[in-house]
């Protein structure tokens, strides 16, 4: 029986991979769909010459690997790259994600899709649990990660969808404004939810 699916998803920032962290701390299988993009890219993988053939080799560092920083940026500028980009890869994506899902074990597994409000991936999860803060805490998290400014931190939060679109779709909502005790402590009670939901779907 498919063990229960929990699609997490998060604008940029929010912290999806620390809360995905937690859960893999306590026993659950983490299925990360931003690991996935990065393993199909690698050099010598046939998506990073579909990617090069529709964005130049610009977009390779020195070494011939895919310069991710750089690619970023161009497709946040302009919805029409992003839209080139997610058409070659996202298939590759959910392909992989369904392989590894049908044999992951445990009571539930977690799966990391940031873009899953944007994509309409919902049909792949059972429930979707929204990692949610605060835009200002975006942008403060950003400019210490990826963006060079403030109104670039602010186009890659508006690149995404809204806030609003996002908690449109949750099941579970949980906060991660910067108190990891707190988080720690809001995680556990949907760990002790999601094992309880797995032993009646399973009795159902």
């Amino acid at each position: 029986m498919q063990p229960l699916r929990i699609g997490v998803t998060g604008g940029i920032a929010s912290g999806k991979t620390t809360v995905a962290g937690l859960f893999a701390r306590r026993g659950i299988a983490v299925i990360d769909t931003d690991e996935i993009a990065h393993a199909i890219v690698e050099p010598g993988h046939p998506a990073l010459d579909r990617v090069v053939e529709a964005f130049g080799r610009d977009v390779l560092d020195a070494s011939g690997a895919l310069d991710r920083r750089r690619l970023r940026m161009r497709v946040f500028a302009d919805p029409a790259e992003k839209r080139r980009l997610e058409t070659i890869l996202h298939p590759l994506i959910l392909d992989e994600m369904a392989r590894r899902s049908a044999s992951a074990p445990g009571p539930y597994q977690i799966l990391v899709i940031p873009l899953l409000a944007e994509t309409g991936c919902s049909e792949h999860v059972d429930r979707v649990l929204v990692v949610d803060c605060p835009i200002e805490i975006q942008v403060r998290r950003l400019l210490a990660r990826d963006a060079e400014n403030e109104p670039q931190a602010l186009a890659m939060i508006a690149a995404q969808a809204t806030r609003e679109q996002r908690l449109a779709l949750a099941d579970d909502i949980i906060l991660n404004d910067g108190d990891l005790d707190a988080l720690e402590s809001r995680v556990q009670a949907l760990d002790d939810k999601y094992r309880g939901l797995s032993r009646s779907s399973r009795r159902g």
